[in-house]
């Protein structure tokens, strides 16, 4: 007898598209009315649409708090918790990029208040994941989440976000192949539970924005719908999974290392597509996908190297060495290369 049991936390409503922000009151009114509202945005995403979306609700006669925060930091986490018991919120709506989506989440698990994702900017899958990443000093945890009620992405505002953000979103989800892959070797080899609808579905969303590369464009709004449509598929593979497997193997402990070591130099997405394609040459050798990541991330315009990274070729073969000491994952990785082997890797892919 099968004694296998699953608690798939998944948004009610997702809508992704030109003007959907305009129907925030009717998703509030259907899924949670008459509650108060905490707004958690930061200074950009306030000016671009948050002050409108405030605006908006005090006009419909709801009682709206609002914070601004500046990082995801466990810093952040405690000024939003300290306000959300202020204001005593029924509901909180995250307005930003992944910093803030991040941040709401914690604060949403921790108090369990609902949530409303509207991200700004398609620049990271946790838009819709149970998953979050907050920094501290020099570490960065990955922690239970809550997955928001309503996922409220209006691509015409998408479209207008800086061009790296989308370029390092399509970035982080080409990167679901080394990080599916990598999953199915641990369940191998370590019996690590696995999902293969979770990984087929996160595979399909890779290998939409591998194919759709070519399409991906800067200041199309179609642009914008593909890559967002994407993150949203890869957030409900990890909370079909229960954990990040479907979007996180040895290319995100490369990206994490790159963080401790040179903090802030590129962003999260970018750094996990160079990493992707050194994973996958770890993975499938010489003849394996990696060629095809590349030329993917080089189509859109995302970084496939060092130089356009900005970062010292010599920190890339350093994290690579030491990614495996981040946390316990197995992925291509084990129990770490060895130098010869991260500068070979490095160098047959064009990384350095």
């Amino acid at each position: 007898m099968s004694e296998k049991r699953t608690w798939i936390r998944l948004p009610r409503n997702v809508l992704v598209g030109h003007g959907v922000s305009d129907d925030l009151e009717k998703v509030l009114q259907e899924l949670h009315p008459g509650v108060s509202v905490l707004v958690v945005t930061s200074p950009t995403p306030k000016r671009v649409l948050g002050q409108r979306l405030i605006d908006r609700l005090v006009e419909d006669g709801t009682d709206v708090d609002d914070i601004v925060i500046e990082e995801a930091t466990l810093a952040a986490v405690d000024a939003v918790s300290d306000r959300l018991e202020a204001a005593d919120a029924g509901v909180l709506l995250g307005v930003g990029g992944g910093k803030v989506i991040d941040v709401t989440k914690v604060v949403s698990h921790d108090f369990s208040r609902p949530f409303v994702s509207i991200p700004t900017a398609a620049s990271h899958d946790g838009i819709v994941s149970n998953r979050a990443s907050i920094p501290d000093g020099r570490h960065r945890h990955s922690v239970a989440a809550r997955p928001p009620t309503a996922v409220i992405a209006d691509t015409t505002i998408i479209a207008e976000a800086p061009w790296k953000l989308t370029t390092a979103g399509s970035a982080d989800i080409i990167s679901n192949y080394t990080a599916v892959t990598d999953w199915r070797l641990a369940h191998r080899l370590k019996n690590v539970p696995y999902s293969e609808y979770a990984a087929a579905l996160s595979e399909m969303t890779a290998e939409l924005l591998v194919n759709e590369a070519p399409a991906i464009k800067e200041g199309l709004e179609e642009s914008a719908w593909i890559v967002t449509k994407a993150l949203v598929s890869s957030g409900v593979a990890m909370s079909i999974a229960g954990s990040s497997r479907p979007a996180s193997g040895a290319e995100h402990l490369f990206s994490h290392q790159l963080d401790r070591l040179v903090p802030g130099a590129a962003l999260h997405g970018h750094q996990v597509g160079v990493g992707a394609v050194m994973t996958s040459y770890l993975q499938w050798g010489e003849d394996g996908v990696w060629q095809e990541l590349r030329e993917a991330l080089a189509t859109i315009g995302a970084p496939t190297n060092a130089a356009e990274l900005g970062i010292d070729p010599e920190v890339i073969i350093d994290a690579l060495t030491t990614a495996h000491e981040i946390r316990d994952r197995y992925t291509i990785l084990g129990d770490g290369i060895s130098e010869s082997a991260a500068r070979r890797v490095a160098a047959e892919t064009g990384v350095i």
